[in-house]
């Protein structure tokens, strides 16, 4: 499904909040969004903590500054909607937040991959490093996922997909 602008007598748009509450009436195994940049962010949110799998972009300079944005975001829904809600909705429904950047060469590279534990402090969602760019390359941290048994459900064995890699070759 694709969003859609307004024609010029204003009418025939498409808003991506709607889309995703389309996309859930569909009862879908997963959902994915593009990307993810206003109150559309409280509809995803809302999705995933009720158990469907997903996936969206988010533009940030670093994996925990997408957490933050992802806090902020929903906040855009309407004045009813509050940080007492979404932060800990965040840290509950977030598994694994991957942040890509764009390197000087034009290419975009995996800089970190953060776990979400679901803990929350003072209003700040508690990540864990789970791979951390050191030296130009992405090296295994000492974090851990939580939740392992919705990757045991989706068919991924944590174990071996956090194995250190083998170097030599």
């Amino acid at each position: 499904m694709q969003c859609r602008q307004p024609s010029l007598e204003g009418t025939g748009e498409i808003p991506l909040r709607r889309l995703v509450k389309e996309a859930l009436r569909m009862r879908p195994s997963r959902i994915i969004v593009g990307e993810v940049r206003q109150a559309e962010s409280l509809d995803l949110l809302i999705a995933l903590n009720s158990g469907l799998p997903g996936m969206c972009t988010i533009h940030a300079n670093s994996a925990r500054e997408a957490i933050t944005k992802m806090c902020t975001l929903p906040l855009l829904a309407g004045e009813n909607v509050g940080s007492r809600f979404v932060v800990p909705t965040v840290a509950g429904s977030i598994d694994v937040v991957v942040h890509a950047a764009l390197d000087y060469d034009g290419v975009r590279r995996v800089r970190e991959i953060v776990a979400v534990p679901g803990r929350v402090e003072e209003d700040v969602v508690e990540v864990a490093d789970l791979f951390v760019e050191r030296e130009g390359r992405l090296d295994r941290a000492d974090g851990f996922p939580p939740h392992a048994e919705r990757f045991r459900r989706a068919g991924y064995d944590l174990a071996t997909l956090l194995a250190p890699a083998d170097r030599s070759r």
